[in-house]
């Protein structure tokens, strides 16, 4: 094991079995091969070609795809095609703040390939012993990936909210941390993967904040999503990454590339270049994405 593997194990995918999605001469996505015969079963909806998909002719507003799609993921539930739906809706468009192209469940997002966004919060704690990081453990109840390591602070981008807005309301849900201090986090930049799941194709971006905690502050969950936190050594995160699949699958990119910056992972690791690289792979859709 090692620190390409946790790279390679997020951008596994084979594009060979997809179509794109597309919109407005912009690929935004990527529909399986298997999931357009059901998609042509709704041509009042989807048009399906035999080299991309896209909406029907008389959808070309965000209004009426919005409702469009609404309407089908509420059919794919009740078919069991899609085991729930989230309520949390997620916006399609070209860039922050501009006007989307639709809204979706998220719920659906893999499906269709389309880009997610999700904000991440390294927090960290300075000791006279050295650099400290709080790890939160998924509850064991959790949809997905329960019982696994996760960053401090982490979710998905709801349609509506800023990114510092969400940062400040992951932060109060996920570890009892209060607006003033949410604040105080920085910027960091992003990482990007691509991974082929069993609900389709995962194009992702996740955008990476450190937050500095005062030593005597220890996150608390409000939401039931963690079990509990622990202050490790940045060693111990380190060396945990590396040699095993605890954290969940991304938050193995948020950490390496953290360590890189923190001068824990420095250019004397072999394959250095190779991991600097990895960490923000281009993705196969326009830049356009969920904000």
């Amino acid at each position: 094991m090692g620190w390409l593997d946790r790279i390679a194990e997020c951008n596994r995918h084979d594009l060979s079995g997809f179509l794109p999605f597309e919109v407005e001469d912009k690929r935004i996505g990527w529909v399986r091969r298997s999931l357009t015969e059901q998609l042509a079963e709704r041509p009042e909806v989807f048009a399906v070609g035999a080299e991309s998909v896209g909406f029907a002719a008389g959808l070309d507003t965000p209004e009426r795809r919005s409702a469009a799609l609404a309407e089908v993921v509420g059919a794919w539930h009740e078919r069991g095609l899609l085991r729930r739906v989230s309520g949390e809706l997620l916006a399609v468009g070209a860039d922050f703040g501009e006007a989307p192209l639709f809204l979706i469940d998220r719920s659906a997002v893999q499906a269709f390939g389309f880009s997610a966004v999700g904000v991440h919060v390294n927090g960290y704690v300075r000791r006279d012993d050295g650099l400290h990081v709080w790890v939160a453990e998924r509850a064991a109840g959790r949809h997905s990936y329960p019982g696994m390591l996760d960053n401090m602070v982490a979710g998905g981008q709801p349609a509506g909210l800023s990114l510092m807005e969400n940062v400040v309301k992951e932060a109060a849900e996920e570890a009892g941390i209060p607006c003033a201090l949410a604040l105080r986090a920085r910027p960091a930049g992003a990482v990007t993967y691509c991974l082929e799941a069993e609900a389709g194709l995962r194009p992702d971006i996740l955008y990476v904040y450190d937050l500095e905690l005062p030593a005597g502050f220890e996150p608390r969950n409000a939401d039931g999503e963690v079990a509990h936190f622990e202050l490790w050594p940045a060693i111990r995160l380190a060396e945990t990454v590396r040699d095993t699949r605890r954290f969940k699958f991304n938050c193995n990119l948020v950490i390496i590339d953290f360590l890189i910056r923190r001068g824990v992972l420095g250019p004397e690791e072999p394959d250095y270049a190779a991991i600097l690289a990895g960490l923000r792979p281009a993705l196969p859709v326009d830049p356009w994405r969920m904000w």
